[in-house]
């Protein structure tokens, strides 16, 4: 007894050895929302034997533990924690009601009888472009049926209707680099951790990301549908792969994106003023803004981000001529000019193939804007 119990102990250790933690970041607290999909009255997907609901629960349970154990600077919200029901919107409350600073959906998928499908994938707020994208986005949105006054609180929204999904071509996430980011990573660790088949990284219209307001990302742990995906995502084994799975993509994300604080507060204004000129004066030279003779928003494609500024000629270019702009120590690359709206978005979906996650940004005289508004005022302009 006393042998098993010291190698139960040995293992324990080299398991804590070998798993990643977080770097504290001193006076700075991140929040990370762990969304359980659906629950309740609201079961989800149903196989044989499992129910969706209770997947995705005891992932996002197993997640937010090694977060937790392993993350003393890092806050976890569930945005349910047991059986419930919590409506799309009620979701998108509690992480924005948070401050948080990444929201992760959970869930699992699903194919109508006599089809079958191996493999996970992880979605992005945005346009569907292919079919099989809007039927998981309709999936998931469909929930809202079951809950009171949908129609007026999704003001029309119609789940089942290939039409209501058009807004979403309209919607430029502002976080839709770091949740393709974190997306990426995630899939990634699906495939070298858990060895699951990667079906890739997608864009579909989502409600539960829509209001939200962080980067944030919806996984689809793999097929109820198929027997043995429903055996595996209902084991001890699934739960385990899949949850440590994400929380190695956390950790990965976290590292890139969350900058410890400083702790001279004096400095850290300093530095932050600094650096905001600095990159104040870069937009405006490289975006061209100065030269601008009138007030409307200028739109443009951004193709990639880069730590390091990229050298001329840059293969990750891939022939496209370029400029860039800094944003937060980063180089981010685009292309494309212009005060007409609808040139930029057609020049967006040729280049989505070569640039997958392209999307557009708003400048106005050399200013980078919220280019939702910009959109809208283009549009009040027509």
């Amino acid at each position: 007894m006393r042998i098993k119990y010291l190698i139960r102990q040995l293992l324990c250790l080299c398991l804590w050895l070998v798993l990643p933690v977080c770097s504290m970041a001193e006076g700075q607290e991140f929040v990370v929302v762990i969304d359980a999909g659906h629950g309740g009255k609201d079961p989800g997907a149903v196989g044989k034997k499992a129910y969706e609901k209770n997947i995705n629960l005891d992932v996002a349970l197993e997640l937010g533990r090694l977060i937790k154990n392993n993350c003393a600077d890092t806050r976890v919200v569930y945005t349910r924690s047991t059986d419930v029901f919590v409506s799309l919107d009620g979701r998108a409350k509690i992480a924005n009601d948070a401050k948080a600073d990444l929201f992760i959906s959970i869930h699992t998928n699903a194919l109508e009888k006599g089809r079958i499908a191996r493999g996970t994938e992880t979605y992005t707020l945005g346009m569907a472009r292919a079919n099989d994208n809007l039927e998981v986005a309709k999936r998931e949105n469909s929930v809202i049926l079951v809950e009171e006054n949908y129609e007026e609180r999704y003001a029309g929204f119609n789940p089942n209707s290939a039409e209501s999904y058009i807004m979403f071509e309209f919607m430029q996430d502002k976080y839709m680099e770091q949740s393709v980011s974190l997306a990426r990573q995630i899939q990634s660790q699906f495939k070298t951790h858990a060895g699951r088949v990667d079906k890739g990284v997608h864009q579909a219209g989502f409600l539960v990301l829509r209001a939200t307001s962080m980067p944030s990302v919806l996984v689809e742990l793999g097929y109820i549908s198929t027997p043995d995906e429903e055996t595996y995502l209902s084991s001890k084994k699934g739960v385990a792969d899949l949850s440590r799975s994400i929380y190695n993509a956390f950790i990965s994300y976290k590292k890139e994106h969350f900058k410890p604080s400083v702790p001279s507060v004096a400095k850290a204004t300093n530095e932050k003023k600094e650096a905001s000129a600095s990159e104040k004066k870069e937009t405006k030279k490289q975006t061209g803004g100065e030269s601008k003779r009138d007030d409307r928003p200028v739109f443009m494609v951004q193709i990639l981000s880069t730590s390091t500024k990229l050298p001329e000629g840059s293969s990750k270019l891939k022939g496209v001529k370029a400029s860039y702009y800094t944003e937060n120590g980063m180089y981010k690359y685009t292309t494309g000019e212009s005060t007409d709206y609808n040139e930029v978005l057609n020049l967006k979906r040729r280049l989505e193939s070569t640039f997958k996650g392209a999307f557009i940004v708003a400048f106005r005289q050399g200013k980078k804007v919220d280019v939702q508004e910009a959109i809208r005022e283009f549009k009040a302009q027509k």
